[in-house]
């Protein structure tokens, strides 16, 4: 489990997980190194509307935090959400350069 409630951190599978209503949302990631690059995030539709795409962003915060990780968001609502919570952002090394 992460800190962001409800989301598992499936390392296995290199995704951070929240399942409801039997529907799998997902943010992917990669390390290379001390990065964390988010590749992409996903949520059925049935479960959009719910900040699911929020606590995914968190839980990787979270994970960045604790394991001294810089945030590469390859992906485009990982970067908006980046940009769009500062205060979050604020608490990790990100670099926005490497998404363009």
């Amino acid at each position: 489990m992460t800190d962001a409630a409800g989301v598992t951190d499936n390392e296995a599978a290199s995704r951070f997980e929240h399942e409801e209503e039997g529907h799998l949302a997902e943010l992917t990631y990669r390390l290379r190194g001390d990065r964390l690059v988010l590749i992409h995030a996903g949520t059925p539709a049935q479960i959009e509307g719910r900040g699911i795409g929020s606590a995914l962003m968190a839980a990787a915060i979270g994970r960045a935090q604790r394991d001294g990780l810089t945030v590469v968001p390859l992906c485009p609502f990982a970067r908006y959400w980046l940009e769009s919570h500062p205060e979050a952002a604020s608490r990790v090394n990100v670099d926005l350069g490497q998404a363009r």
